[in-house]
């Protein structure tokens, strides 16, 4: 199987095994006859015969579970394992006190048993707080005439226990068909419903499976532009491309905003090189040099000027250049009064 719509809390032993979401609501209905005397509460039933659906079904595995949640023991009651119409027609008969299902609460079977003047809604109580005690469940409301207006279906609103269905996908599938899938789910499932709101599936939320991020980006944010101009095994490559380029675009612009500081520091520093060697004779000057010393540095400095003047600088850079001529100069005249001193004295 490439793909597969799970009962809630059915468990998935493959760790890779992925969600697309969750599409609509199982509520767990118990149906008896309607001169039974069975409790609301189901910790309270003992001894009674409950069908559960064939070993290895999720009626099973869900019964399982709301057994453990209530606080029954496994021996408290006997369950059986007939097929949908045997269950009823038991039930029908007295041959059993509860049936369970696990299904839409509209689902044909279930609407046809719902006709059977001998059998009602069991309204469950607590359903609240069992719901609460398994992760996959939720509390749904089915109001007064959901089911049938005549006779009304239920006749009052009922509570009931829901599970969420749940679409997994194996991980090799084809990016284009996980868009595909998600697309119709989103198309069939996006509705209002007896027991649900516009909007509220598919959900990113609840499937205790690791989600597909495209999956899960499409049904958050809906639809790409790509998909109103490509066909959809294109429109899923071009979402991941961008999706992929994302990062990169980010990191080059990024890069491409410190271009201008990289090439403004580049410049310069093609001046701020020469200002070692005006503090050298800058330091030299400051301690004392003879003649032949000051002409040597006057010199060093003139050929020093000549190299900044023939810097190739853009007109934004050169400002240091002339400020680094400006102060070889006034280095050159420091120099020559020094001279000029040493000559008179």
């Amino acid at each position: 199987m490439d793909a597969a719509i799970l009962q809630g809390g059915i468990k998935v032993a493959d760790p890779e095994i992925e969600a697309i979401g969750a599409l609509f609501f199982e509520p767990m209905i118990f149906l008896v006859r309607k001169d039974s005397d069975v409790p609301g509460n189901p910790a309270l039933w003992k001894g009674l015969r409950i069908n559960i659906g064939a070993p290895g079904s999720g009626i099973r595995a869900a019964f399982d579970d709301f057994e453990s949640a209530v606080g029954l023991s496994v021996g408290a009651n006997r369950k059986l394992g007939l097929k949908y119409s045997d269950a009823v027609a038991a039930l029908v008969a007295g041959t059993l006190d509860i049936t369970v299902f696990v299904a839409p609460i509209d689902a044909p079977y279930l609407v046809a048993a719902y006709g059977e003047d001998a059998l009602r809604l069991l309204p469950l109580q607590h359903t609240e707080a069992i719901s609460r005690r398994l992760e996959y469940a939720k509390t749904v409301t089915v109001p007064t005439g959901a089911i049938s207006l005549w006779p009304v279906v239920p006749s009052e609103p009922q509570s009931l226990m829901a599970l969420e269905a749940r679409l997994a996908i194996t991980p090799d599938l084809h990016p284009a068909l996980v868009t595909r899938l998600t697309m119709a789910a989103i198309e069939l499932h996006n509705v209002r419903g007896v027991i649900m709101d516009q909007g509220m599936f598919p959900s990113v939320e609840g499937t205790g499976l690791p989600f597909d991020n495209a999956a899960r980006q499409l049904i958050i944010n809906g639809p790409s532009i790509w998909h109103d101009w490509l066909p959809y095994w294109m429109a899923s490559q071009a979402h991941r491309l961008v999706l992929l380029m994302l990062p990169i675009l980010i990191i080059m612009l990024s890069a491409l905003r410190a271009v201008p500081m990289v090439y403004a520091y580049f410049m310069r520093w093609r001046v701020w090189q020469h200002y070692p060697e005006i503090k050298t004779v800058e330091d030299q000057l400051a301690g004392g040099m003879d003649d032949d010393g000051l002409r040597q540095a006057d010199a060093m400095l003139a050929d020093l000027d000549d190299r900044l003047s023939q810097l190739r600088l853009p007109a934004a850079y050169r400002q240091p250049a002339y400020d680094a001529r400006i102060h070889v100069e006034l280095i050159r005249s420091r120099i020559a009064k020094r001279r000029a001193e040493l000559q008179t004295g």
